[in-house]
């Protein structure tokens, strides 16, 4: 088997089927399954109802990672959508792509997860430690946690990729000590069968649900990077979602048998549980969000890597160091987002306006998703010889669900966000002109090297 093929400019195929699996679960496993179940339970009419939305978005996301997995396998390179946008409608698409990524969405996201991390860990932090800080506590420790992941990233893929593996592993075991302590120690709160529902209480919570389900692509980043990547990245992308699906509705269930549906309503999972077992809690929302964080270190920077290799302006971000990273798309990356913490911190209430900036982005980010779900649908009819190890069943069925779905996602960013989506979009636009600049090819893209065909 191949372990170290080379592809760009350093990558190495050192990470195994578990490190991509990985990925996924610790970027899906944010922090929002210990907030978001509440507001579902709150919005629905009843319990069926309320888990039903966590099925339908489930299989929503397996749609999605059934889709990716066929893409993912027929291009193995580094960038994910960035490859496969590329490949499907030109250059242009992609270097947007890459510019959204790497200006606006990721740091907003990595910022807002850091934030919460900062959140949970300010509570255990002796009071008179915070009283004396120099500068506001919450923003220190968000700065720390990035900065301290982002060295590590730096320090090479493995053992960035050790670091995700172990912290998914806390945050899996944890969840499933939390399932097993509201299993064994139910509450009795007063069962409640149904309430009335708010119209399009589906659609919101449905919003609110594929948020939480987030992050089922991860693993398309690090396609170069992954041994027998044409057989392992579609079983990542496949068991990853399958697996945090359960883990979900296992959650959602274990809080209707210990709360009634009452209670599930006017509870988060995450303040349920008081105490000494309460701030173990706290400890497994900072190890969540720590694992989102640092997998999203890891695969921005395959994003921002592969960009760079292929457009000049950005080519420094191309280059991968002799410990199999892309340091200086780590280095501009974490600078992004420290100065993305930073600016939120002195122009408005930190958190708050972070959510603001993913508020602002969201449009934009279902907007690609359905160009790739779409691009399947052109490279079936571009490439027709490309080798696909994986095929999408119920073809184009499936994908054409995918892609209606990301349609319905864009629409209600833009009916819920008006002005933001309308920023969001322009901030996209405004990569435009350096995409015009005069640029000097200096090989071959690597989203444009011609795939393997199949054996006729």
């Amino acid at each position: 088997m191949e372990t170290t093929r080379q592809n760009g400019e350093g990558a190495r195929a050192e990470l195994g089927l578990w490190d991509a699996t990985s990925i996924i679960v610790g970027i899906m496993i944010g922090v929002g399954i210990f907030e978001m179940p509440q507001i579902v339970f709150k919005q629905a009419p009843g319990p069926w109802e309320a888990m039903l939305t966590w099925v339908v978005g489930g299989i929503l996301a397996l749609v999605g990672a059934l889709c990716f997995a066929e893409l993912a396998g027929a291009y193995p390179h580094s960038g994910g959508e960035y490859v496969y946008l590329t490949r499907a409608y030109g250059p242009l698409s992609g270097f947007l792509f890459g510019w959204a990524q790497l200006a606006v969405i990721r740091p907003a996201s990595i910022g807002a997860l850091a934030y919460i991390f900062a959140e949970r860990a300010e509570t255990l932090l002796p009071a008179d430690l915070i009283a004396g800080s120099l500068i506001e506590s919450k923003l220190l420790l968000a700065l720390i946690a990035v900065a301290v992941l982002t060295v590590i990233n730096v320090l090479g893929a493995t053992l960035g990729a050790t670091t995700q593996n172990l912290l998914t592993a806390a945050k899996v075991l944890g969840l499933g000590g939390m399932i097993v302590w509201l299993l064994r120690a139910p509450l009795h709160f007063p069962a409640v069968e149904s309430v009335a529902a708010k119209p399009g209480w589906f659609a919101s919570s449905m919003v609110v649900v594929l948020w939480t389900y987030a992050g089922w692509n991860e693993a398309a980043y690090i396609a170069a990077e992954v041994k027998n990547s044409r057989k392992n990245l579609p079983l990542a992308l496949i068991l990853g979602t399958l697996g945090v699906t359960l883990i979900y509705l296992l959650v959602n269930g274990a809080m209707l048998l210990a709360l009634g549906f009452d209670g599930a309503r006017s509870q988060k999972p995450a303040m349920i549980i008081q105490g000494d077992v309460g701030r173990v809690v706290n400890i497994m929302i900072m190890i969540s969000a720590l694992g989102a964080i640092n997998g999203m270190i890891f695969t921005t920077a395959r994003i921002s890597s592969a960009f760079g290799q292929d457009h000049r302006l950005f080519r420094s971000l191309g280059h991968w160091s002799r410990w199999g990273a892309p340091v200086r798309a780590l280095a501009i990356c974490g600078f992004l987002n420290l100065s993305y913490l930073a600016g939120a911190a002195l122009i408005g209430t930190g958190q708050n306006s972070l959510e603001f900036w993913i508020d602002l982005t969201a449009a934009v980010f279902w907007f690609f998703f359905l160009l790739t779900g779409l691009a399947l649908l052109v490279l079936r009819v571009k490439e027709p010889l490309a080798a696909r190890p994986f095929r999408v069943p119920w073809y184009p069925f499936l994908p054409l669900v995918f892609s209606g779905w990301c349609a319905y996602m864009v629409v209600a960013s833009i009916s819920k966000f008006p002005m933001e989506s309308f920023f969001g979009f322009l901030v996209l636009l405004a990569g435009l002109p350096f995409y015009y600049l005069p640029q000097k090819k200096k090989k071959p893209r690597m989203s444009e090297v011609e795939p393997p065909l199949v054996e006729v």
